[in-house]
């Protein structure tokens, strides 16, 4: 039986906006400005393709675009700080100008992240947790901006329990933000699905996920279209994985979950939808 609704608070983020959370899923919606990104890769070569992309996911129902210039799949090339820049920067500049609405950053690096805030980005969304360049930490402690910081398994030796991982990982996260003075109301963590965990892992995290309320943090959540829910739902190519990602994000919510990172924006809000359907209900029945 579900036990209670998630818990409201106000994420602050850079250039004095606040999202609550808690009170119903919000979707961050993925904008790659990338080639070779695994499900979209190609698409948004162009800032006017690229709003109109962002434009669709807002009127899908998105709150949050996500805007990333380095496909963070495992076979990845890697791009210079520079190319990553070039590809961003106006696309962030132009969301800011055009549209007005909450903007995140998918990067790791601290001199991108601060060049996008300066542009108008309102969140940094670090894949490797303030592990790869500690320095994102010190930017977000001085603009304000929101954080999002990702568990990750790579280059790195890891647990054999996926939550004693999550929590030897993410505690020292944390302390670098702590050090570097982040407030923990900037603060969402993600736990990392796909990166460096296998199917049975990410089930398994998925299957445990409420024991990470224990940080007393939010959570987003990225599962969209990863090869883990092909795996299991059968399908082999990306963009045929909506509904197993649909079902991970109603399970997630359902567990706890904030903010939902998405491919297919209006087939994730409908099913999240039901789930906050069904939360309130129970937060109903319980007062009773």
């Amino acid at each position: 039986m579900i036990k209670s609704f998630p818990i409201k608070r106000e994420w602050q983020l850079a250039h004095g906006r606040v999202l609550e959370t808690g009170s119903q899923a919000l979707i961050m919606a993925i904008l790659n400005i990338t080639p070779d990104s695994f499900s979209d890769g190609g698409s948004n070569q162009t800032i006017d393709a690229a709003l109109q992309s962002a434009h669709a996911m807002l009127d899908a129902g998105a709150v949050i675009i996500d805007v990333g210039g380095e496909s963070t799949r495992p076979d990845a090339e890697p791009v210079s700080a520079q190319q990553e820049q070039d590809r961003v920067l106006p696309v962030i500049e132009a969301l800011t100008r055009e549209l007005g609405c909450l903007i995140s950053v998918d990067t790791y690096r601290a001199q991108t992240a601060r060049l996008a805030v300066a542009a108008g980005a309102h969140i940094v969304n670090d894949v490797w947790g303030l592990q790869k360049e500690p320095d994102i930490a010190g930017l977000a402690a001085e603009t304000g901006a929101g954080l999002v910081i990702m568990h990750t398994g790579r280059d790195r030796d890891i647990a054999a329990d996926v939550i004693d991982d999550q929590h030897i990982f993410l505690q020292r996260s944390l302390e670098i933000a702590a050090t570097a003075g982040v407030k923990l109301q900037q603060i969402m963590l993600d736990p990392g699905f796909g990166f460096a965990k296998d199917t049975q892992q990410n089930v398994e995290l998925m299957a445990r996920f409420a024991e990470l309320h224990s940080f007393g943090l939010p959570w987003l959540v990225g599962t969209s279209r990863k090869r883990f829910t092909g795996a299991v739902s059968g399908r082999d190519i990306a963009a045929e994985r909506d509904a197993a990602t649909a079902a991970t994000s109603v399970m997630l919510r359902l567990s706890g979950a904030d903010i939902f990172r998405v491919h297919d924006v209006a087939f994730n809000r409908d099913a999240l939808m039901m789930a906050d359907a069904v939360l309130n209900a129970a937060a109903v029945h319980e007062k009773a």
